[in-house]
């Protein structure tokens, strides 16, 4: 496991109520522009705090695959599922720059709050790139460097907006947006060109 991964462990604070206040999923989903009908990886899901809202969003022809590389944090969304909370998702037990999914299948590749971890990130775009259909969409949510919380990884392991929209550019991500989300967090978007 890389020293940077999220502690399953910990799981029980991805959905902590507090968490509501300070990164709404509804401002999110919001800003994504997600559309009925999409297909959405969300690459490391978690608990599904993202998963869920965008299935919802996406509506009954839409589809989420919920990836995440630890199959604990993929139990904890199971049980969620199976208390109805989320329709249309799939959960995929997979690294990040090696999904299984099939090519051109997702209309959005969305990442939230994993960014930081991935030691290889030009992989991550080059498996998000695989897999996004033509004109598909790229949206990466991390923790801001400048605004310090106890909730989140230490500063040294924050990236900047500037870095991550700097290796969406380098990777062929088009028409690159950036804007603070929440009250700790940036967005970043692009488009396959």
């Amino acid at each position: 496991m890389n020293n940077r991964r999220f502690d399953a462990s910990q799981a029980h604070r991805l959905d902590a109520p507090e968490r509501l206040a300070w990164l709404p999923p509804a401002e999110v989903v919001s800003a994504l522009a997600v559309r009925a009908g999409d297909t959405i990886a969300d690459i490391g899901a978690g608990t599904g705090y993202f998963s869920i809202p965008l299935a919802a969003a996406a509506g009954s022809q839409g589809k989420v695959y919920a990836v995440d590389a630890q199959s604990e944090m993929l139990a904890h969304l199971r049980q969620k599922l199976r208390d109805g909370a989320g329709s249309k998702i799939e959960l995929v037990h997979a690294e990040a720059d090696a999904t299984g999914l099939r090519g051109a299948c997702c209309t959005l590749v969305f990442m939230a709050n994993v960014w930081h971890e991935f030691p290889d990130r030009a992989s991550v775009l080059q498996e998000s790139r695989r897999i996004l259909k033509a004109g598909g969409r790229i949206a990466i949510l991390d923790w801001r460097p400048d605004v310090e919380r106890e909730a989140g990884p230490p500063l040294e392991h924050r990236i900047s907006a500037r870095d991550a929209l700097d290796e969406l550019c380098s990777a062929g991500f088009m028409r690159t947006t950036h804007a603070n989300t929440g009250k700790y967090s940036w967005l970043v978007r692009g488009e396959m060109s």
